[in-house]
């Protein structure tokens, strides 16, 4: 019997690997046939979003992965990935993000090899000067500024970074922060070591160091709190990103696995979807505790007034309390 289904199974058909300009005309098709399935999920996505967060952050990760898996140099993948940030720009105007902060080269990546450092600074200094004269960065009136130690970083940079700034300095309805040379444990350590220093001189009474003295010290910060974070690639992890505007305002956070290059709208509109379910289940938290808050506060003065009645009712006139008003009702009964 063992020889017949060994027979059997050699007789089946092997897989026919079909000519190169077939598998062309079906991957051809099957795009065609996705494409407006995949709008319609991004307009039943768009649709459930009733209130976007203010400021996202982005930690744009995966674009050298991206690369290695195209067969092409990092640098490649860096370039991929500066498109998508130009299309995340659109997206968050469609749902009414006012805030966008990205995550391009941290304190870390000073340690990546020369070549591939140096490739980067030239694709920021590109960038940063192409965003700073596009069209639709000054009929949008976006601003664009840096944050980090921007001092670290080449001269044809930090000349970039003015330019931009200073080309869209008087806009403010939308504002895109680009953290560059940033590190957020080094951003808190600086500021507590400023604190720290005028305490010592004396400049500083250490009872009156508070968040807002803190936050004084820190880079030229954001414009608002951060509402959702964002991370691309896979990792679960925020790298230390903005821990002092995002973690102290427990900011909602979506991780995905498209590497920055392949991030989509769907994965976008999703990441805003998260934050809203986040916001709703907080709004009903917060609300369930008021309420029996409230109920708990409601039951112990009802008691009292109560107590209080009883024991001079004869002496009231009908239908008032001490006061000369209505009596209070119990609970989940009518007023007279």
């Amino acid at each position: 019997m063992l020889e017949r289904l060994r027979g059997g199974v050699a007789a089946l058909p092997r897989r026919v690997r079909l000519p190169r300009r077939v598998r062309g005309h079906a991957r051809a098709a099957v795009s065609r046939l996705r494409a407006p399935v995949e709008a319609a999920y991004e307009r039943h996505l768009l649709s459930g979003i009733s209130g976007a967060p203010e400021h996202v952050a982005i930690i744009q990760d995966g674009n050298r992965r991206y690369a290695r898996r195209q067969g092409a140099a990092a640098t490649d993948g860096h370039r991929e990935g500066a498109e998508t940030t130009a299309r995340v720009l659109e997206w968050c105007e469609e749902v009414g993000v006012r805030e966008l902060t990205l995550y391009a080269f941290s304190t870390e990546n000073f340690d990546r090899p020369p070549e591939e450092r140096e490739a980067l600074f030239d694709l920021l200094d590109e960038k940063l000067r192409e965003f700073a004269d596009a069209e639709e960065i000054h009929e949008e009136g976006v601003s664009i500024s840096a944050i980090g130690d921007i001092d670290r970083l080449p001269p044809r940079v930090r000349d970039a970074v003015a330019y931009a700034e200073r080309r869209t300095a008087g806009y403010d309805r939308f504002h895109l922060n680009i953290a560059l040379a940033y590190g957020g444990r080094y951003e808190l350590l600086e500021a507590a070591r400023s604190v720290a220093a005028d305490v010592r001189a004396g400049d500083v009474d250490p009872d009156e160091v508070d968040a807002a003295e803190v936050e004084r010290r820190l880079y030229d910060r954001p414009e608002r709190a951060v509402d959702l974070i964002i991370r691309t690639g896979g990792d679960e992890r925020t790298s230390n990103f903005l821990p002092w505007h995002a973690n102290g305002n427990e900011a909602a956070v979506f991780f995905c696995a498209p590497y920055w290059p392949e991030f989509s709208k769907r994965d976008f509109l999703r990441a805003v979807r998260t934050y809203e379910h986040r916001e709703a289940s907080w709004r009903r938290a917060r609300a369930r505790r008021a309420l029996a808050l409230l109920r708990s506060l409601g039951e112990v003065e009802l008691r009292e007034a109560r107590d209080v009645l009883s024991r001079f009712r004869d002496y009231l006139p009908s239908g008032t309390d001490g006061a000369g008003q209505p009596e209070v009702a119990s609970e989940g009964e009518p007023a007279d």
